[in-house]
C-alpha cells in the first residue's frame, strides 16, 4: 500500500495519486485510491465522483465494494472520505494494509492521498503504508517541508520509494537531501493536467519506478 505524501498543501498530492494510480493501470492492475486527507478532501473532485460513499460507507463491507469508478477516469476505483473521522479512517487504513499482506492475491495496488504536514492526521495512513511516494515542486521550502515528511515516512516503517517533482524542469535534483533515487519530473502541463499525454508519460514512468520496487 503506497502514501501519497507531500510536506504542504497545493503541492500536487492529489493529481499524482490519481496519475500514478493510471499508470498502474495501464500495467494492468485495479488501484484504488482512497482520499485520507479529511480536512481538505479533494479526491472526489479531481476525479469527478460522488462525495458519498465513502470511507464511513467501507468500515464494515468491502472497501472495492463501496469504492466508486473513478470518473472521468474508469480504469482506477476511488473512495472519498465523506463522513469519515480520524478515527474510522485510522480503522480502514489499517484493514487495508491486512487485507494486502493476508491476501495471497490481492486486489490491487491501494494509495492513499495523504494529508499534508506532519498532523496525526498525516501519521495514520503513512503509519498503515508499505511505501510512500513524496511529492513536491522544486522550489527550496518545499523541498524542505517534504524532507520532514519523508523522514516522519521512514519513523512509521513507510519509506520513500518514489519522488515525484512537480512543475520541474528536471534542473533540481532532490535524491540526496530525501533519501530516495527515484525521481521523476512533471512539468509544467496545461489544464487539466491529468488529461494530457505528457502527464500520462511521466506517471507511468513512476508507475514502472514503483512496481520494480515490489511495491
Amino acid at each position: 500500500m503506497l502514501a501519497i505524501a507531500g510536506g504542504k498543501g497545493g503541492c500536487g498530492k492529489t493529481t499524482t495519486a490519481v496519475g500514478l494510480a493510471r499508470g498502474l493501470a495501464a500495467l494492468g492492475t485495479r488501484p484504488l485510491v482512497v482520499d485520507a486527507d479529511l480536512d481538505m478532501p479533494d479526491l472526489h473532485h479531481r476525479t469527478g465522483v460522488e462525495r458519498a460513499p465513502g470511507i464511513a460507507a467501507a468500515v464494515e463491507r468491502d472497501p472495492r465494494a463501496v469504492a466508486q469508478p473513478g470518473g472521468r477516469f474508469p480504469e482506477i476505483d476511488v473512495l472519498p472520505c465523506c463522513g469519515a473521522d480520524t478515527a474510522t479512517a485510522a480503522a480502514l487504513f489499517e484493514r487495508l494494509g491486512d487485507r494486502h499482506e493476508d491476501s495471497g492475491t490481492p486486489d490491487g495496488p491501494v494509495l492513499l492521498d495523504c494529508p499534508a504536514g506532519a498532523s496525526a492526521d498525516a501519521a495514520a495512513p503513512l503509519r498503515a503504508a508499505d511505501r510512500t511516494v513524496l511529492v513536491s515542486t522544486p522550489r527550496e521550502r518545499s523541498l524542505r517541508d517534504v524532507a520532514k515528511t519523508a523522514a516522519m515516512a521512514r519513523e512509521l516503517d513507510a519509506p520513500p520509494v518514489a519522488v515525484v517533482l512537480v512543475r520541474s524542469e528536471g534542473r533540481v535534483d532532490p535524491s540526496e537531501l530525501l533519501g530516495c533515487d527515484a525521481v521523476v519530473h512533471v512539468p509544467e502541463l496545461p489544464e487539466p493536467p491529468l488529461e494530457t499525454e505528457e502527464s500520462a508519460a511521466r506517471h507511468l514512468q513512476c508507475a514502472k519506478s514503483v512496481t520494480e520496487r515490489n511495491i
